[in-house]
């Protein structure tokens, strides 16, 4: 088997078995900062129950009644326990919302080994009231994400590859996207037009359990946009100094807003 396919089957297996304790060992952001309370308000905690146990990814509230996140996250999933305007995973907090639901849409040509097309929604059963905490983030426009433009992604994954458990508090870290051409020669011709990647400063990235969470990009009026889903991580640990994977949003705006009846 090939570098390629080995760095990128390393995440169709993203979700260690949620322990009690709501930490356990996926990926985080790695060289990052703790986040404060009410900074990020589209991000979804998400707990996806399957017949193999409970497991953890990211999310992202795209309007009242859906969560973005990545196919990998919904695969075979049973059920979803969500939690919008969390910060800290051991904190029950007032402006915090738990919602359950087991309604989900898979992208059609999602591919488990390779990790293309790797989008999936979550559908609420009823729309939820905006607050301070909890709000959406809109899509980026076809063209709007390009080589060289500064992404932040956010997430509860581990913080390094020795720790291997959930971070309490939601972490952040700035990225740059490099090209495909530059992200193939690290994992090869398994880098689709439909995924990009993006490396920070020595060692940042994501890591285990920041998986189906965002990255946004300014939309030069001070808002956030959505500009890709955390898809995959290097074999060789998040630390590696590779260059971490996301779902491109732009490819997939116009299938996005079709399933959730936006267009």
């Amino acid at each position: 088997m090939s570098k390629t396919v080995v760095a990128l089957l390393v995440c169709t297996s993203l979700c260690v078995l949620v322990n009690t304790h709501p930490k356990n060992k996926e990926a985080r952001i790695i060289g990052g900062k703790v986040a404060r309370a009410g900074q990020f308000t589209w991000q979804a905690a998400i707990y996806v129950t399957t017949a193999d146990g409970t497991y953890f990814c990211g999310g992202t509230v795209i309007s009242s009644q859906w969560i973005l996140t990545a196919a990998q996250c919904v695969y075979n999933a049973v059920q979803f326990t969500i939690r919008l305007g969390v910060f800290d995973l051991t904190v029950n907090d007032e402006n915090e919302l738990l919602l359950s639901t087991s309604l989900y849409t898979i992208h059609p040509d999602y591919n488990p080994l390779t990790l293309e097309h790797d989008v999936g929604l979550i559908q609420l059963h009823m729309p939820i009231t905006f607050t301070e905490y909890i709000e959406k983030v809109d899509l980026v426009n076809v063209g709007q994400t390009n080589v060289g433009d500064l992404v932040g992604a956010s997430g509860w994954g581990q913080t390094s590859d020795d720790v291997g458990e959930l971070s309490d508090q939601l972490n952040f870290v700035t990225l740059v996207i490099i090209s495909n051409t530059e992200c193939q020669t690290t994992y090869g011709s398994q880098i689709k037009d439909g995924m990009l990647c993006a490396i920070g400063n020595y060692n940042q990235g994501i890591c285990l359990g920041d998986i189906g969470g965002p990255i946004v990009k300014p939309d030069g009026f001070g808002n956030a946009i959505h500009a890709g889903i955390s898809s995959f991580t290097s074999l060789n640990g998040c630390e590696s100094l590779e260059p971490s994977g996301f779902t491109r949003t732009d490819v997939y705006r116009e299938w996005i807003l079709n399933v959730t009846g936006s267009l």
